[in-house]
């Protein structure tokens, strides 16, 4: 078996509000994928995965339409590429299940992130243990040729692979049932929060995407910066604020905001971080403007996010299901 179409793939988890660090760290990355990709791009909301830690019905709901709304008004076209509910195409439980039959306990043990979230102490649930094979159920359901993800996340693909070769090997009789996909790094960029960290929802540092007015001048008002004086010359590279202000300037832009940190000085007059700040949030307010009408556009238009949802759902489910039928046949379900 070969893939007769090569189809790059993400899943995207429906959990908080969206900030810089989720645009500039994989959004932005995804669309622009979308659109130069020379095959097909398939995003999916992984609802199903959030139910290993959300447990509100209606915060799931809206976290799932909030995050179909903000690709959307962000600039996703849905002709060029699906945005789908991982739970519209309940085939891919059906493959997780056929994979789990042939995936060894000590593959799931080494999972970094189900490690990861005992030692946060998440509750150790079957599911969360299982979390790989519907991750990899996820993949390999529509030939996915690329996934395009973070170094923490090659282990998944890895493992994905391991499944699939395992797969093949069970039931495959010499064929390649189940298409093996590469992985490609990201080139996600490096988003610093209010504090100095990363950018992080948990840490309670981010920068809504969305936000504007009174609200994001305070929010940006609050990034930490050292104690240096107006009138006294600043270092960019130490400066939380010149990190963020990297993400939207273009080099000549730069430059000059590099000689006004040194100089501290700007059109003559003094130049300081508040006014590094004032700066920073202009390029937000300016960058995401088109974004912020869009997505009041969908508010208001709760059917049209819909439409794009269901859509997609029925396009991803035709190949879902061959994928289904040829491996429920080499099983003998058939």
């Amino acid at each position: 078996m070969t893939a007769l179409r090569t189809r790059v793939l993400s899943g995207i988890q429906p959990s908080g509000t969206k900030h810089l660090g989720n645009y500039f760290g994989a959004i932005k990355q995804h669309i622009e994928l979308a659109a130069s990709f020379p095959g097909e791009a398939y995003y999916f909301i992984a609802d199903f995965h959030a139910l290993t830690t959300l447990r509100d019905a209606d915060e799931l709901r809206a976290a799932t339409l909030e995050l179909a709304r903000t690709y959307l008004a962000l600039g996703l076209d849905p002709d060029k590429a699906l945005l789908f509910r991982q739970s519209d195409v309940p085939e891919v439980t059906e493959l997780a299940w056929l994979l789990a039959t042939v995936t060894g306990m000590g593959l799931l043990e080494r999972a970094h992130g189900y490690k990861d979230k005992l030692q946060r102490g998440v509750k150790p649930t079957v599911g969360l243990f299982t979390y790989p094979v519907l991750m990899a159920a996820d993949i390999l359901i529509y030939d996915a040729t690329l996934v395009p993800v973070g170094k923490d996340q090659i282990q998944h693909v890895e493992m994905t692979q391991d499944m699939a070769t395992h797969f093949n090997e069970t039931y495959g009789m010499g064929k390649e049932l189940l298409l093996r996909p590469e992985f490609r790094l990201s080139e996600a960029s490096y988003v610093t929060g209010t504090d100095g960290q990363k950018m992080s929802t948990s840490y309670g540092n981010t920068l809504p995407l969305f936000e504007s007015g009174k609200r994001l001048k305070k929010l940006v008002g609050g990034i930490v910066t050292d104690s240096t004086p107006l009138g006294e010359a600043l270092d960019p590279e130490r400066c939380n604020v010149y990190a963020l202000l990297k993400l939207f300037l273009d080099a000549p832009a730069l430059e000059r905001v590099r000689e006004h940190y040194r100089t501290a000085r700007r059109d003559g007059e003094p130049f300081g971080y508040g006014h590094a700040k004032l700066l920073l949030a202009e390029c937000i307010e300016r960058q995401f403007a088109p974004a912020r009408a869009r997505r009041e556009h969908l508010l208001q238009h709760p059917e049209e996010v819909e439409a794009v949802l269901r859509r997609s759902a029925e396009r991803a489910r035709i190949a879902a299901r061959a994928t289904l039928e040829r491996c429920k046949t080499a099983c003998g379900l058939r």
